[in-house]
C-alpha cells in the first residue's frame, strides 16, 4: 500500500527543539519533490519547507534559520529538524509527496510549544 507516514512530535519548551521523520513509499518518495506544511487550529495549512529529489531545499520566512529539511534517498525518509521554537510554531506537521497525477499526504504530527 501507498504510504506516507509522520512522526517525532511532541511538547516542548520555547526555544527548544524537536526532529520530525517522514517515512513514504518509495513508489512515491524516488525523484519526488517532497514537503513539510503544518496548520494550526483556525489557520489555513502553510507551506514550511520543501526538498528536491536532487536536495535543493527551500523554506517559509517564517523558519529560515531555524529549521533544516533533509532526506535519505536510500532509506525513503525526509526528516524536519526544528530549533529555536517559538509558540506560533504549534501546529500539526504533515509530510506531502508531489506526484503528476496526485499529491499523498500523511495524517501529521502535532508539535505544540509552550512553557
Amino acid at each position: 500500500q501507498v504510504r506516507v507516514a509522520e512522526s517525532g512530535g511532541g511538547l516542548v519548551q520555547p526555544g527548544g527543539s524537536l526532529r520530525l521523520s517522514c517515512a513514504a513509499s518509495e513508489i512515491i518518495f524516488r525523484d519526488r519533490v517532497m514537503a513539510w506544511y503544518r496548520q494550526a487550529p483556525g489557520k489555513q495549512r502553510e507551506l514550511v519547507a520543501t526538498i528536491t529529489s536532487g536536495g535543493s531545499t527551500n523554506y517559509a520566512d517564517s523558519v529560515k534559520g531555524r529549521f533544516t529539511i533533509s532526506r535519505d534517498n536510500a532509506k525513503n525518509t525526509v526528516d524536519l529538524q526544528m530549533s529555536s521554537l517559538k509558540p506560533e510554531d504549534t501546529a500539526v506537521y504533515s509530510c506531502k509527496s508531489t506526484t503528476p497525477w496526485r499529491d499523498y499526504w500523511g495524517q501529521g504530527t502535532q508539535v505544540t510549544v509552550s512553557s
